[in-house]
């Protein structure tokens, strides 16, 4: 039997209790876990970081950008 746990049910427990969960599901997964992205994205992704290694200093923290878009969606 599968139990599905809400967001609310996973922000209720402690930080101790979400802990245990986490080691509790890392053992189940197998010891080699097969990469799901395709051969394309690996590439792109490739790409876009030697993009950003060649030109630091542009663009902007993903956490920033993120914060920017909360606090738009709050108005």
């Amino acid at each position: 039997m599968v139990t599905i746990l809400t967001d609310e049910q996973i922000a209720a427990l402690t930080v101790d209790e979400r802990i245990a969960l986490i080691y509790r599901i890392e053992q189940t997964l197998p010891d080699e876990i097969p990469n799901p992205l395709p051969e394309w994205h690996l590439k792109l992704i490739e790409e876009r970081r030697a993009e950003a290694e060649a030109n630091p200093g542009v663009g902007r923290p993903w956490r920033e950008v993120l914060d920017s878009i909360r606090s738009r969606r709050k108005r």
